[in-house]
């Protein structure tokens, strides 16, 4: 049943390749620790029981509260699953708990350093110089996914509107407005690029040295790159786009607004980094306020 389930989750969920990979990964972890534990294979024939010590054990070793959170998460939307399919009766799942988890503020990199790395720091005149100017910049200014940037195209961007058109979790198109400055980097990436590389049928905007799309972990690199040139304690493409919401924010921006521009479902999702502003107000507070 897990094929279906994936296929549903695809086509009627329309969840990304990468969340497709995690939700199979938990499910042959668990159906591998069934046929360890219990000797069984069959995923329809799991109970609380069964259900409770796969946690228990993945506590013993040390996982993460938020990864055993995720791997009861996909054992939920299965089994769910197969009672809507009419494979099960009892859902294994109904009296098991989550896991308490510390909230963890995102982690984002100060303004004065965001407008160091990106003014200061030498990009070499290059394919290679002009591609991860503008990786840095997109994630910074447009506050996008690595999943939506590795697949955003020529086509994507509107340079009369200044607009970029990405594909959202769940295949939700929504539309980023980019500034000025930014023209100019994405055509002087666009000219390099097609100075040197035959013009691809792929269309993407972002891609290797011989002009095939580029990938998770070649992104990955170039962010990491170059935020080691600022004090963040994270450096990945997510923590870009945590600094483009958490500045964003402090400038005083709308929150409803910046939901619609990072495509979150709900507010609650937006409201996480409205605590790292409440901090600088706390922190303008007591170094101003006589009775701090």
């Amino acid at each position: 049943m897990i094929d279906p389930f994936l296929r549903y989750l695809e086509f009627e969920k329309r969840l990304s390749k990468h969340t497709l990979i995690a939700y199979k990964g938990d499910l042959l972890q668990f159906k591998s620790f069934l046929k360890e534990t219990y000797e069984t294979e069959d995923l329809t024939s799991a109970n609380y029981g069964m259900v409770r010590s796969w946690i228990a054990q993945l506590v013993d070793e040390k996982n993460e509260p938020r990864s055993v959170n995720r791997k009861i998460a996909t054992l939920r939307a299965f089994f769910k699953f197969l009672m809507r399919q009419g494979s099960l009766s009892k859902d294994p799942l109904l009296k098991i708990m989550v896991l308490k988890t510390q909230k963890r503020l995102p982690s984002f990199v100060r303004e004065e350093e965001m407008n160091q790395m990106l003014d200061h720091v030498v990009f070499e005149d290059s394919l290679e110089g002009h591609r991860d100017r503008l990786v840095m910049e997109l994630f910074y200014g447009s506050g996008m996914r690595l999943a939506e940037l590795l697949q955003l195209g020529d086509k994507s961007i509107n340079f009369k509107n200044r607009t970029l058109k990405v594909l959202g979790k769940r295949n939700k198109e929504r539309v980023i407005p980019f500034s000025e400055s930014l023209v100019q980097i994405i055509k002087r990436y666009q000219q390099a690029r097609d100075k040197v590389l035959v013009k691809s049928e792929h269309g993407l905007l972002i891609v290797t040295d011989n002009g095939k799309p580029a990938y998770r972990m070649m992104v990955q690199r170039i962010v990491k790159k170059y935020l080691n040139t600022t004090s963040s304690d994270k450096k990945s493409p997510h923590v870009l786009r945590h600094t483009y919401a958490t500045h964003l924010l402090n400038k005083g921006a709308e929150i409803n607004a910046v939901k619609d521009l990072l495509g979150h479902s709900s507010l609650a999702a937006t409201q996480v980094y409205t605590h790292n502003t409440m901090e600088k107000l706390k922190k303008t507070f007591e170094q101003a306020h006589p009775k701090a």
